[in-house]
């Protein structure tokens, strides 16, 4: 059995004295294990960081071995940012939850071109909204698409009319179902739903700052932890809890507070 793809390097840790087990997201064959020799030297030590760029062989006697890597590097967004802690979280973040979540050998295209988007916007300062929605993205590949294109209560549309009321926008999100509620539906219970934001239903993208990437954070966080992770018993990665902190704690905002289910 043999194949080559494009890959992104999930992660890499020791496999005996001088190997390394590597897991990537390969463009064709989705999440894919695999043993490289030698990784463990100082030729691999850069390429295999979170989030770098490879080109790979997969070579193995049955489609079923764990089989062994030949990895050629094509690009390190990691080691772009060395000196940036927040855009260097995000990779390793993003790498940690595809790592964690997505199931063995089941081709995700999708999720990969929108990860190396992800990474092309990190040199955008709205990078953390394109993150954001990034999160959003895997959701749905995982099963648990946040439905944001109505009011759950009274089937108002994203977004208004110009001129229109401003209480028939989307602006809640419920913490079990994950569809959208209109600001006035959702006053009666505003204090058990989470907030919108709007950058995630196309109002105002380029302009959402640093409260509204925080609120979309909690958003995302509460149904990767909620929704994806305690159905599989398993914690959420620190590397995406860091990620928040350093991100809060930079732009001067307070920590999250746990959602009530």
């Amino acid at each position: 059995m043999e194949w080559t793809d494009d890959a992104i390097v999930l992660s890499a840790r020791p496999f005996g004295d001088t190997a390394a087990l590597v897991v990537l997201l390969t463009r064709e064959h989705g999440r894919h294990a695999g043993v490289l020799h030698g990784g463990q030297s100082q030729r691999y030590r850069g390429v295999l960081e979170p989030g770098g760029q490879v080109t790979v062989r997969w070579r193995a006697r049955t489609a079923d071995q764990l089989g062994n890597w030949t990895v050629e590097p094509v690009r390190s967004p990691a080691g772009l940012y060395l000196d940036d802690a927040l855009r260097l979280a995000a990779i390793v973040s993003a790498a940690a939850l595809m790592d964690a979540v997505l199931a063995e050998r089941e081709a995700h295209p999708g999720l990969y071109d929108a990860t190396l988007a992800l990474f092309s916007a990190l040199d955008l300062d709205i990078w953390p909204a394109v993150y954001v929605r990034w999160e959003v993205g895997l959701l749905e590949e995982v099963g648990f698409g946040l439905d944001l294109s109505q009011c759950a209560g009274t089937g108002q549309p994203a977004g208004h009319l110009p001129g229109g009321n401003p209480n028939d926008q989307l602006a809640y999100v419920s913490p079990r179902t994950g569809r959208a509620v209109s600001a006035s539906a959702g006053e009666p219970y505003r204090d058990k739903l989470l907030p919108l934001p709007g950058f995630l239903i196309g109002l105002g993208f380029n302009g959402g700052g640093e409260e509204d990437v925080a609120a979309g954070l909690r958003l995302t966080g509460h149904f990767l932890e909620r929704h994806v992770f305690a159905q599989r018993h398993a914690e959420v990665p620190p590397a995406r809890q860091r990620l928040v902190e350093r991100y809060l704690r930079l732009n001067g905002l307070p920590a999250a507070e746990p959602q009530e289910s």
